[in-house]
């Protein structure tokens, strides 16, 4: 019997970056162009199999809009990791995902997995954040980057087995994982042991 284990996922990041459609792409394989702003925040889960357990994701995605700012920390507190998307045709939206990132690093969880996610990739020839500014943001800051499409389906699987191979396994000894212990101890992805 494979552990089932339950994993806390908010997505933060400006409005209209493609949040909803990154996690309706995740879970119902299903985008819709009309998508209309998130109230507050929607709650989705998708199980997916990672090395010798499974992993339930509860995902909660918030509204991107200012006036529900305050209500971030309810869904950040406690969440194994937080996606932070940026739309890789506005600069802004970057600007944006690293003041989520302070607020994480000051009021998140210590050992929150953070994946940043430029959505839009199918728009790259109206890019306006460099793919190099992001991996060196992220790698500053010891995240998982992925550019994704959720129109045509790019990285979203990857996007969030990404942050499964981020997350310790419960008890490496007894799962026989081959005494592959995952660190995640805030070490930059590239050093941590890939679990799955």
């Amino acid at each position: 019997r494979m552990a089932i284990r339950e994993l806390k996922v908010c997505l933060l990041g400006d409005t209209g970056v493609g949040k909803s459609s990154i996690v309706c792409r995740f879970v119902q394989d299903h985008f819709d162009h009309n998508i209309s702003p998130t109230i507050g925040a929607s709650f989705m889960t998708k199980t997916v199999p990672c090395g010798n357990e499974l992993h339930k994701f509860l995902i909660w995605d918030t509204a991107g809009q200012e006036r529900f700012h305050s209500l971030a920390p309810m869904y950040y507190r406690g969440s194994a990791a937080a996606v932070i998307v940026y739309d890789i045709t506005k600069q802004d939206s970057f600007h944006t995902l690293k003041k989520w990132v302070k607020e994480l690093k000051e009021h998140g969880p210590e050992n929150i997995v953070m994946a940043i996610a430029g959505n839009k990739c199918d728009l790259s020839d109206i890019r306006e954040v460099p793919l190099k500014d992001a991996k060196d943001y992220a790698e500053s800051i010891g995240a998982i980057v992925v550019e994704t499409s959720a129109k045509n389906a790019i990285n979203i699987e990857e996007l969030f087995q990404g942050i499964s191979r981020q997350i310790p396994p419960l008890d490496p000894h007894e799962k026989g994982n081959n005494g592959v212990i995952c660190m995640h101890g805030g070490k930059p992805p590239s050093q941590a042991h890939r679990c799955c």
